[in-house]
């Protein structure tokens, strides 16, 4: 699997990336050892996990399976903070007690001295910016953190938050941020995209599959084994499963039957190669779902393809490449 940099810092990973939401929830020991077996033999690297995972119960299993694989130093594992849950719900709290107190938790769940890749998962409107980041410099500085980025920030937000780092003592810089992205949801190209561009920050996709909803699986009805069946992930997936979204899955269907490959895996590509996005984020239920998938790492969409794609799919979210 090709490697490529992250924005414009010295940290590199895998354009694929492998995620582990539903590892401790609906992925065990078991499946979760063989899907990252898979992924490092397939060359990958990026491992992105966070503490509210699985019920909270993903960076103990994941912390397992880096022991029992002996895969840590091949891996860069990538955790979050400033979401934790309380009284059975999932809060924001990016004050400095917390995260610091999360990153601590999470280093001995998961059976390391240190994480390549802290994100801050969401903004809190509750904590003075500069506290959190000022936990983040503090990360880096102590040597329990490598590199720091964000997750689910708006332009703007980005914008404000990469100075604010910068401007600080030690001029730690937000290398990456992680957004929702695929065909289905564009909307960051309007600012997120622009201002990673012009700050040298490196873009990692989430749910790139447009929540299942690119894979093709519910073009005629909701499978029953499906997340869009099931009542914990129901009103995740129903915003995509619109007529105008569909119309979307059926060009992005024959384009796949073109080119001989799965709608995911066109779907896929189609993200991996825009401007400014390091890595996209899969996740399986199972380890042949993952080999499937993985397999879009060889896949090349045709410009003029990607182009009809992307034109289908736009609307008002065009990128300022496109733009100029």
């Amino acid at each position: 699997m090709l490697l490529r940099q992250v924005g414009h810092s010295g940290l590199r990973v895998s354009r694929m990336a492998l995620g582990t939401m539903s590892w401790g929830a609906g992925v065990d020991d078991y499946e979760a050892a063989e899907q990252l077996t898979t992924f490092v033999d397939a060359g990958g690297t990026l491992v992105d996990t966070a503490p509210i995972y699985g019920d909270g119960a993903c960076e103990e299993l994941l912390g397992r399976v880096l022991a029992s694989t002996g895969t840590r130093d091949r891996v860069v594992l990538a955790g979050k903070c400033a979401l934790t849950r309380r009284d059975g719900e999932v809060v924001r709290d990016a004050s400095r007690g917390t995260v610091l107190d999360q990153l601590d938790l999470s280093l001995r769940q998961l059976g390391t001295d240190h994480l390549d890749l802290w994100q801050v998962h969401r903004w809190d409107d509750s904590t003075p910016l500069d506290e959190t980041l000022a936990a983040l410099e503090h990360a880096v500085t102590s040597g329990r953190v490598r590199y720091v980025g964000i997750s689910n920030f708006t332009g703007w937000q980005t914008a404000l938050g990469h100075a604010t780092l910068a401007g600080r003592p030690a001029r730690v810089p937000l290398v990456s941020t992680q957004v929702e992205y695929s065909l289905l949801r564009r909307e960051a190209e309007v600012d997120v995209v622009p201002a990673l561009q012009h700050l040298g920050m490196g873009l990692i996709a989430w749910s790139p599959l447009g929540r299942g909803v690119l894979t093709g699986k519910y073009r005629n009805g909701t499978p029953a084994d499906s997340r869009g069946a099931d009542p914990r992930w129901e009103q995740f997936v129903a915003p995509y499963l619109t007529p105008d979204r569909a119309g979307v899955v059926e060009a992005l269907a024959r384009a796949a039957e073109g080119l001989g490959a799965s709608p995911a895996q066109i779907a896929l590509a189609w993200v991996r190669d825009r401007p400014a996005v390091a890595s996209v984020v899969v996740g399986a239920r199972t380890t042949a779902q993952l080999v499937e998938t993985l397999a879009a790492e060889a896949v090349e969409v045709p410009p003029e393809i990607r182009q009809a794609l992307t034109d289908v799919s736009g609307g008002e979210a065009l990128s300022s490449a496109e733009k100029e």
